[in-house]
């Protein structure tokens, strides 16, 4: 069975997603994604500019507030609605992962992909767990406690070589879940 597909038709052709919605990168570079097992050009994309990092940046921002408000429950929710787009998207990611990395798709389908999906999963959980002591006494004269602030927005840069099993997990390491920060 031939499980080759057009991949810019599948991942709107390289775009960036941008306060949730796509948009091409705006700088004048691009960059080839190529089968290395092949050589074949699979898929591009223009690279992103400044004024595309700036935008990123405007959107966090201006979604801060509302992450930053929201209950570990609220946040634990988003994270698993993540997780469930992933698993929608299970074998398109597959097979492009495949195609980029020039690696069998059963190493894609069974390890990578899956093993993205379980990392998100599992700090979606976490987001309502957290634990530590609320107080303590270690002077006579004071307690001290934690103190759980989202304290703004953060920058996280993946190489386009990692495999996929890590890249979502940046967004969902305990950071983002405990104190809202992305």
């Amino acid at each position: 069975m031939d499980q080759r597909f057009d991949v810019t038709e599948r991942f709107a052709d390289g775009a960036q997603y941008i306060a949730g919605r796509p948009r091409q990168g705006g700088s004048e570079g691009t960059h080839q994604v190529v089968d290395p097992a092949t050589g074949e050009q699979v898929f591009g994309y223009r690279l992103a500019g400044a004024a595309d990092v700036d935008a990123a940046v405007a959107a966090a921002e201006a979604a801060f507030p509302e992450w930053a408000g929201a209950t570990p429950g609220e946040r634990s929710d988003a994270m698993h609605r993540f997780a469930a787009v992933l698993t929608e998207r299970a074998d398109d990611l597959a097979y492009a992962e495949s195609l980029q990395c020039g690696k069998p798709i059963k190493l894609s389908t069974e390890f990578d992909v899956p093993g993205s999906i379980d990392n998100v999963s599992f700090f979606a959980g976490a987001a309502r767990q957290l634990e530590g002591k609320a107080a303590a006494e270690y002077s006579g004269d004071h307690t001290s406690y934690i103190r759980r602030e989202p304290i703004g927005v953060i920058g996280s840069i993946a190489p386009g070589t990692t495999p996929s099993r890590w890249r979502p997990g940046r967004s969902s390491r305990p950071s983002p879940r405990a104190t809202p920060s992305c």
